[in-house]
């Protein structure tokens, strides 16, 4: 019985240092802050993964649109966006939708990139959405009609 008690006292230590936040598929070390992105778009294959409305609104500039990956016609369109692509290619994927905690498309397409093979998956880090971390910094953007 001491065993079993010290056993799963261990394994609670290790799994309270997991770097990975609670509830996400993703590291610190699998974010990408806004100012970098910007400052090299032309580097990864960047892809919206949230809702048409949103991308047709404003997304940042020269981003394909997937689809909204908390469904499963996203994820379909999200395998379309990176077909093709070799497993090593650096990705970024955002939404921006809403606050990343709460977000439902983020964590489904980094999971299925994963599963796919893509080693290089990034999340770019919006704390409270596109407009407030991106749109509102000067960062480029496309709009409607533009």
């Amino acid at each position: 019985m001491k065993r079993i008690l010290l056993f799963c006292v261990v394994a609670g230590l290790l799994e309270a240092a997991d770097p990975t936040p609670a509830g996400n598929p993703w590291n610190d070390r699998d974010l990408v802050n806004p100012a970098t992105l910007a400052g090299n778009l032309k580097g990864p294959l960047v892809i919206h993964v949230g809702f048409d409305v949103l991308y047709r609104a404003v997304h940042i500039a020269g981003t394909p649109y997937a689809g909204p990956t908390s469904k499963p016609e996203g994820i379909a369109e999200l395998k379309k966006a990176v077909a093709g692509q070799p497993h090593d290619r650096d990705i970024v994927i955002y939404c921006g939708c809403c606050p990343m905690e709460k977000c439902p498309n983020i964590r489904p397409a980094f999971a299925a990139l994963r599963e796919m093979g893509f080693t290089h998956v990034r999340v770019l880090s919006l704390p409270e959405n596109l407009k407030t971390d991106w749109t509102d910094k000067g960062y480029p953007v496309e709009r409607r009609g533009e």
